[in-house]
């Protein structure tokens, strides 16, 4: 007998059409590029062993220019601030004694997202983000619970984080603007013989303002009581007839 051949491997692709994109994902897709383009991202976290304990290092191939950029995106010009940073995002990233490092990169991915422009809001960013991680770990918990016990303790965990997380938009947002409310004032100007308006005017389909319909309240006196008006239906009170001396006569 001849050598044993081995079957043919089959292709898992054989016999499918390629997919053709439609012209609204070429558009997703040229878009999503311009966005890379315009502005790179950091480098990814590369977590390897070491002999004493993990490295964390940013996964490019020039490694100075990849701690350059990782600097850049979050918002630092100090080495000691981007390290420490980068151990305490390991930390509440992982739930073990070994970093994790999809944690620790999604973590870093929220902070750079924010676009923190100093030390400061990078900081408020990587809190953000582990209160994020806090509020999804007790909504899973929320899911799972099997006692009433249980249950309270998950619900109310999950919302006094979803709070924090909400005041801490709120301090981002105020840090940013510099806590400043902006007020608009609006100058309305009348000339002589004119009238302001206060209120909605309606306008017709000719083009010309409807006049306003006012209403003007009748002017009292509150010093005064007002004297009541009696009034007999259907009785005509008889009027006195003057006499030649100016006197009315008595009817």
């Amino acid at each position: 007998m001849g050598p044993h051949k081995k079957p043919k491997k089959r292709n898992p692709n054989a016999g499918k059409t390629k997919h053709e994109r439609t012209a609204r994902e070429k558009t997703a897709v040229d878009q999503f590029i311009a966005h890379v383009a315009a502005a790179p991202a950091a480098p990814r976290i590369k977590v390897t062993d070491g002999k004493n304990a993990p490295t964390i290092k940013p996964d490019h191939p020039d490694e100075p220019l990849g701690y350059a950029l990782l600097m850049e995106a979050l918002g630092t010009v100090s080495v000691d601030f981007m390290s420490g940073l980068l151990n305490q995002l390991a930390n509440a990233g992982s739930h073990g004694p070994q970093i994790d490092e999809g944690g620790l990169n999604f973590m870093l991915s929220v902070v750079e997202g924010l676009k923190p422009k100093d030390q400061l809001e990078t900081m408020l960013a990587a809190q953000m983000a582990a209160i994020h991680l806090a509020t999804m770990t007790f909504a899973r918990r929320l899911a799972h619970v099997e006692t009433i016990q249980q249950q309270d303790s998950a619900e109310r965990a999950l919302n006094k984080l979803a709070r924090t997380y909400a005041m801490q938009m709120e301090a981002l947002k105020r840090y940013r603007t510099g806590g400043e409310q902006k007020v608009t004032v609006q100058h309305v100007s009348v000339s002589e013989g004119g009238q302001a308006i206060v209120g909605n005017v309606t306008q017709p389909a000719g083009g010309t303002p409807e006049k306003p319909v006012t209403t003007t309240p009748a002017l009292t006196d509150k010093r005064q009581e007002v004297m009541p008006i009696i009034e007999t239906p259907g009785q005509v009170l008889p009027l006195r007839a003057k006499k030649k001396d100016g006197r009315r006569s008595s009817a």
